[in-house]
């Protein structure tokens, strides 16, 4: 089973992680992304850029509404992911526990819809499988 681990952190949190050594900072998360690649879990994974360099795309009225970062008030933000492959939930949460993310920070774990999850008789299902197949997405299992 795939997962995504989404890092959230509130803006205290962010305060707090500007008292830290950026360096410590990138050493243990390099520590933790070499322990998934060692175990065969991880399958991607990327940090994201401060929040006043994106942008949100608002689709309540007829026309989407661009507007820039920062988003207003804000109470956590979405600063990374990982994508892992496990064998179970559990598995999935052990690794969520080791990330070394310190007070005001929390890891959203989310299963991602496995292909299999779908009608397969939908033209746009089987079209996915096809896709993936070209681009050479599609991975096996993690044991």
């Amino acid at each position: 089973m795939k997962y995504m681990l989404i890092m959230r952190a509130t803006d205290a949190a962010i305060e707090a992680s500007k008292d830290v050594d950026f360096d410590e900072i990138i050493n243990a998360m390099g520590r933790y992304n070499e322990s998934l690649i060692k175990a065969g879990v991880l399958l991607g994974g990327e940090g994201l850029a401060e929040a006043e360099e994106g942008f949100v795309v608002d689709f309540d009225s007829e026309t989407p509404l661009v507007t820039d970062g920062p988003y207003g008030e804000t109470k956590e933000l979405f600063n990374g992911f990982w994508l892992i492959q496990t064998s179970t939930k559990e598995e999935a949460s052990e690794w969520a526990k080791r990330c070394p993310l310190g007070p005001g920070n929390k890891l959203e774990v989310r299963r991602v819809h496995e292909n299999e999850d779908f009608d397969q008789d939908n033209e746009y299902v089987q079209k996915e499988q096809l896709w993936r197949e070209e681009l050479g997405t599609d991975r096996p299992v993690a044991g």
